[in-house]
């Protein structure tokens, strides 16, 4: 019977033992960096790991003759060598903002809330027949910059005789950041009533995306924020409030989530540090304002393609090889920290669906055909709302409604437009809140 040379047996075990080892170090420095909530960048969860095997291995080799005792310290020093990247910054540690946009010039209001927020405005185009209310656009995110795609759709809007004005969201794009706890939807409705007073117009317009639209139905059911809106249009809402963020419930047509092909580009979440911090913020087990990374580290770290298919499950399935390019890399920005805080706080909200039942402002609902959000959080609105004076079930869109394809833009404008004017709508009445048992049981 042949014999089994001993060696490279000998070699595997001690290989494996090595690598169970520094995983297990590196499981520690996890369970660490959770417990300092990341402190110093995540050096004290690296020292203490560091410390802890030291210790332990010095130990374990203690009856050892040199050179041998320093063999158990090979998995720790391949532990810290693999968990000293999570605690080195690749990204600047100061914001540093989005250039100049070429098309539209950026201005910074500092409002009486203490927010600075980056401003665009479109005039009417000359020519046109000049709307007499101005129409501010609250974008989505909750904390992001205004995509190009977005700024090309008030453009047309603009071109349509509106007055327009768009700011970012502090901490978003060009605004200017707030500390972490001030990361309210409360403290987006007051700086929506703070930019109405300093634009100097007694009401406004307003039309409000995804979590621009959680704002406007929040702000619906604040009296002193309702006074300031003319007319309200509420495009595909997130969840309004806590209780709504609890529904479960289905989704529109087929998106083209997992349809279309991956993003491509960098991405901050393959490197270690920011996949660490971004992962473990994502799963709870990290506050937003953690001390492994700051928050301006990871705007300045996060791109386009972080998002993965999110940017896919805002397109219908029929879209999926031909979704736009909805912004530029030198355009795109968004505040991961401060969006995940936002989420938070929101699920801790109390109802507002009795203070939005005593809202008179006229409103409109705007649903896409294969949006991505539960359908539930839309109808929560309609059924709470009885300001809410029609719905417009957008067909052939998902949740990017103003996407450049196929007059999508035109149609969506259309829509606004003769609800700010009063007008007959383009499309029926759909649904209304008679209809909601039934648009839900069809799974519309």
């Amino acid at each position: 019977m042949p014999r089994i040379p001993l060696r490279p047996v000998r070699f595997a075990g001690r290989l494996i033992l090595m690598t169970a080892a520094a995983a297990g170090l590196a499981g520690l420095f996890l369970v660490l960096i959770v417990l300092t909530g990341g402190a110093g960048s995540g050096l004290a969860a690296w020292l203490a790991t560091l410390g802890c095997g030291t210790l332990a291995a010095l130990w374990r080799g203690r009856r050892r003759p040199w050179p041998g005792r320093l063999r158990p310290l090979l998995p720790v020093v391949l532990a810290a060598a693999l968990t000293a990247s999570v605690c080195v910054p690749t990204a600047p540690v100061r914001r540093r903002y989005p250039p100049a946009l070429p098309f539209v010039a950026t201005q910074h209001w500092n409002l009486a809330t203490g927010s600075r927020v980056a401003v665009y405005h479109y005039p009417p185009a000359p020519g046109t027949a000049r709307r007499s209310t101005p129409l501010v656009y609250l974008h989505g995110g909750p904390v992001r910059g205004i995509s190009v795609l977005d700024h090309r759709f008030l453009q047309l809007l603009a071109r349509q005789g509106h007055d327009v004005y768009a700011y970012e969201h502090a901490g978003g794009g060009r605004s200017g950041l707030l500390p972490m706890g001030q990361y309210t939807v409360s403290r987006s409705v007051r700086d929506l009533t703070a930019f109405v007073d300093h634009l100097g117009k007694e009401r406004v317009d307003v039309l409000g995306f995804s979590a621009g639209a959680v704002v406007l139905a929040q702000a619906l059911a604040v009296p002193r924020a309702a006074g300031h809106v003319r007319r309200a249009i509420i495009a595909e809402p997130g969840p309004m409030d806590g209780p709504t963020t609890r529904i479960s419930g289905h989704r529109g047509r087929p998106s083209a989530r997992g349809l279309a092909p991956a993003m491509t580009g960098p991405r901050s979440t393959r490197v270690p540090r920011y996949a660490v911090a971004l992962g473990l913020m994502r799963l709870g087990l990290l506050e937003p304002d953690t001390g492994l990374v700051g928050q301006a580290e990871t705007v300045n770290a996060f791109r386009a393609a972080d998002l993965g298919g999110d940017t896919a499950s805002a397109y219908c399935a029929r879209d999926a090889h031909r979704i736009p390019t909805e912004d530029t890399p030198q355009n795109f920005s968004f505040n991961p920290a401060a969006s995940l805080h936002i989420q938070q706080k929101l699920k801790d909200s109390p109802s507002i669906a009795p203070r939005l039942r005593r809202s008179r402002t006229p409103a409109m609902l705007m649903i896409a055909e294969c949006s991505s959000q539960v359908r539930q959080w839309a109808t929560a609105i309609l059924a709470n709302a009885p300001a809410v004076q029609r719905t417009q079930y957008m067909p052939g869109v998902g949740h990017r409604m103003w996407n450049g394809l196929d007059g999508n833009n035109e149609r969506a404008a259309a829509v606004i437009t003769a609800f700010l004017q009063n007008g007959p709508p383009p499309l029926r009445n759909y649904p209304t809140r008679a209809d909601i048992p039934t648009f839900l049981h069809d799974r519309r």
